[in-house]
């Protein structure tokens, strides 16, 4: 006789319990429990005429009930998970629809737009756009081409892959007597093209390409190293000592500040921005504030110059420029503000672009570092952002700003001390500006070209990390394409302007080296063009040329490594992780573009562009400003704040009838329609990861190309 496991059943639970949870709160929790093993034992003594037959037989049948419920509710899960992506993927389609029903396209809204920036562009640089193009849909067509030549030839049975392929016996196939229909002469004789003349070339440039991309992620991987070295030895930058206690906010170090803040029609955030600088806890007799006005609308520059007068009367040392010849853009405005006679007077200033609102002890925590530093010239600040929830665009935007300062400024400021100024939030001495040779209109970065120049004579610079700076992101695809352009086509019009001054000035070699080859070429140069080169042109040829070969380890996993590098400063953004790999890639396009254009110097090179901005952070509007009732000091010129209002309203009814458009962006949209096709191709070869990456990738640039990233407009 088996031995009997009954002892078991009566001091524990038969089977291993599973709790389910019904979805439906009318619905009750129950207790569920599986079979256990001796419910499959079978027993000598279960015989019809025992006793103990009954109850086991119960048991049989409740534990099979129970895994019936069991399957019955992750079967009704697994239906609510089709059903909400299947709703989802309706209204992808619903919204994609309505994008090319509007039949707006950028090349479309560029006509339209009579902006001062769109009339003084270059000819030629519609040329070279009209050409870039051009090449991206001779790709796309022959791509497509060649799909529907490999399909068919998938069906015959005449694909030729790298593995299997001989050569010599394609050569017998080419020949009459080898062939005996017409379309396996022509694949054939496509196959020989292909490995004699097509593949060594492409092989060539994507060994290149690799090549650049293994070093350009050394350099990350250094970056990253360096810093985790500075957080677990805790290294920041410290004033001398007995010039300032940060913890308490107090100092002793009173020089006298110059604040700038320059703006062009950015009426969105032009109040919280004065009121910031205004409310910075700084001696009033060792401050003062210019408002640098570049706006060309009058009602504008009302609005900004009223609130000056406002600060005024509350005891701010506050004043308001505006320049009646606009040359120069932000460099230009700069310029002509330090000319005034009493800059001399002055011997620090910082600087704070429209949207940036520095916290009241900003001054406090910045400017003792240059006390008995000499040598310091710059003390830049980080930037915290208002927005960075708003949107997944803005989610992105955060994880590589994040990167920007935790890493690569952080890094560069401890070890180099020296890194790109930012063009806000940061601190000058005067006398390393004027030693540099001032503001120059000659590119649209002026901040990394007087970075670059102080650098050259000899300036040290700071980074705060533990300083923020708060601002706000473009929410809307257009207004940061823009943004990236003018970003990525500066530092290729600053390196062609400057490599003369680099290799002769008087630094040291190796602050030569890192100027031109990590600073430029490879951060700025080499990273947009292996970036568009290798995933969007090379990757899809690959498919229809398999005999050039781009190995799963540069698709797949050193970029996922990339991205996990990238991401660790901002963790909270893990999940983002997957499209933020494929945004990069996609943003890659327009940083070519801006590249190749700073670098040939061509029209959109000059370029520049605002950035708009919502005024997110602001708490007032137009209409509240204009209807406060101020008390302004006698003898001040104010403006009628009656016909302000009017003006106001009139402006809106204006924008209201103006229908705003999100934009279809050609270029993303023929690379989308590259990708999937050669995401198509690569599935007849069962390509796993390449077919993967190419289709998320592709719907990424279709996602991007009908603008449904960032803001939307209804």
């Amino acid at each position: 006789m088996a031995p009997s496991f009954d002892w078991w059943a009566k001091e524990s639970h038969r089977g291993t319990p599973v709790v389910v949870k019904m979805e439906n709160p009318n619905w009750s929790m129950v207790e569920l429990e599986g079979p256990s093993e001796d419910d499959f034992i079978l027993h000598d003594d279960d015989d019809v005429t025992m006793p103990n037959r009954r109850p086991r037989d119960k048991a049989r049948n409740k534990n099979a009930k129970q895994l019936t419920w069991v399957l019955l509710l992750k079967a009704h899960k697994a239906a609510g998970c089709l059903t909400s992506i299947a709703s989802a993927m309706f209204g992808l389609a619903a919204a994609i629809r309505r994008r090319v029903a509007s039949g707006r396209t950028d090349a479309d809204a560029d006509a339209d737009n009579d902006s001062e920036t769109t009339r003084n562009i270059a000819p030629e640089n519609l040329t070279v756009r009209a050409r870039f193009y051009s090449c991206i849909k001779v790709f796309l067509w022959l791509s497509v081409l060649l799909l529907g030549f490999e399909v068919a030839a998938y069906y015959k049975g005449w694909h030729f892959g790298a593995p299997n392929l001989q050569l010599q016996n394609l050569y017998k196939l080419t020949t009459p007597l080898g062939v005996k229909g017409v379309f396996e002469s022509l694949y054939s004789r496509w196959v020989l093209i292909r490995v004699e003349y097509l593949a060594p070339p492409l092989q060539f440039l994507t060994n290149a390409c690799i090549l650049l991309f293994l070093v350009q992620s050394m350099d990350r991987l250094v970056l990253c190293l360096g810093c985790l070295w500075i957080r677990f030895k805790k290294i920041k930058p410290v004033p001398k000592q007995g010039s300032v206690d940060l913890e308490s906010g107090e100092t002793g170090f009173f020089p006298m500040v110059l604040v700038q803040i320059p703006m062009c029609n950015e009426k969105e955030v032009y109040q919280q921005s004065i009121a910031a600088v205004c409310n910075l806890d700084w001696p009033k007799s060792k401050l003062l504030i210019q408002i640098l006005d570049d706006s060309d609308d009058p009602t504008t520059q009302m609005l900004i110059e009223e609130e000056v007068h406002k600060w005024q009367q509350e005891g701010a040392r506050i004043v308001y420029r505006h320049r009646v010849i606009r040359d120069g853009y932000k460099a230009g405005n700069l310029k002509s503000a330090m000319n005034c006679s009493y800059v001399n007077d002055y011997e620090f200033v910082a600087i704070f672009d429209a949207d940036f609102q520095p916290n009241p002890n900003f001054l406090k925590r910045t400017v003792p570092h240059f006390k008995d530093n000499e040598e310091l010239g710059l003390v830049q600040a980080r930037w915290s952002f208002v927005n960075n929830d708003e949107n997944l665009l803005t989610r992105l935007q955060h994880i590589n700003l994040a990167f920007h300062f935790e890493v690569e400024q952080q890094v560069n400021g401890i070890f180099l001390n020296f890194f790109g100024f930012n063009g806000t939030a940061g601190v000058w001495r005067i006398k390393a500006l004027v030693d540099s040779g001032g503001w120059l209109e000659r590119t649209t970065v002026e901040d990394m070209d007087i970075a670059v120049r102080a650098h050259l004579h000899g300036w040290k610079f700071i980074f705060l990390n533990d300083v923020e700076c708060q601002c706000e992101l473009p929410e809307s695809y257009e207004a940061y394409r823009k943004q990236q352009h003018r970003w990525h086509s500066g530092p290729m019009q600053l390196f062609r302007l400057c490599l003369p001054d680099i290799i002769c000035s008087k630094i040291s070699i190796w602050k030569k080296a890192n100027l031109i080859f990590l600073f430029f070429l490879l951060r700025k140069l080499i990273l947009p063009f292996y970036s568009f080169t290798l995933f969007c042109i090379i990757l899809p040829m690959t498919m229809f040329i398999p005999e050039a070969e781009l190995p799963a380890w540069v698709v797949c996993y050193i970029p996922a490594t990339m991205s996990f590098l990238n991401i660790l400063p901002a963790p909270k953004s893990f999940p983002f992780i997957v499209p933020y790999l494929l945004f990069e890639n996609t943003m890659s396009v327009t940083k070519f573009n801006a590249m190749i254009s700073g670098l040939f110097q061509l029209g959109s090179a000059y370029e520049w562009v605002v950035t708009k901005k919502s005024g997110r952070s602001s708490e007032g509007d137009l209409i509240s400003l204009a209807g406060k009732d101020l008390k302004h000091q006698r003898g001040v010129s104010v403006p009628d704040l009656g016909d302000l209002r009017e003006e106001i309203k009139e402006q809106e009814k204006k924008a209201s009838r103006t229908k705003k458009h999100n934009r279809m962006y050609t270029k993303e949209l023929a690379l989308a329609f590259l990708l999937l096709t050669a995401s198509a191709r690569s599935l007849l070869a069962a390509q796993g990861i390449h077919f993967y990456f190419l289709l998320f990738q592709g719907i990424s640039f279709l996602l991007v190309g009908l603008d449904l990233i960032g803001e939307q407009v209804k």
